[in-house]
């Protein structure tokens, strides 16, 4: 199925291109802007993103790599504490 009129790219396409990065790097973040260089185009007019992206999460291999999963439970800044102190 074609997933953009624009430039031509299929569902296909984009699968590829995924499994291709993920084959070369397991740990790529993997973005519409990649998959759309990977291809040697660019983005056109943007009408085909939410389709673009349904196909892509529909990729098994879109899945978060084990090693980035736990990232965003690490510990988080308080900057609270980090305060500067008023001089008069």
């Amino acid at each position: 199925m074609i997933v953009c009129h624009c430039q031509n790219i299929s569902n296909k396409d984009i699968d590829a291109a995924i499994n291709w990065m993920r084959a070369a790097d397991s740990a790529a973040l993997i973005t519409p802007g990649k998959i759309y260089r990977a291809l040697g185009k660019s983005a056109d007019c943007g009408g085909c993103m939410p389709l673009f992206l349904a196909t892509m999460r529909q990729n098994d291999n879109m899945e978060v790599p084990m090693n980035l999963r736990t990232l965003r439970a690490g510990p988080t800044q308080d900057f609270r504490d980090e305060r500067r102190q008023e001089s008069n």
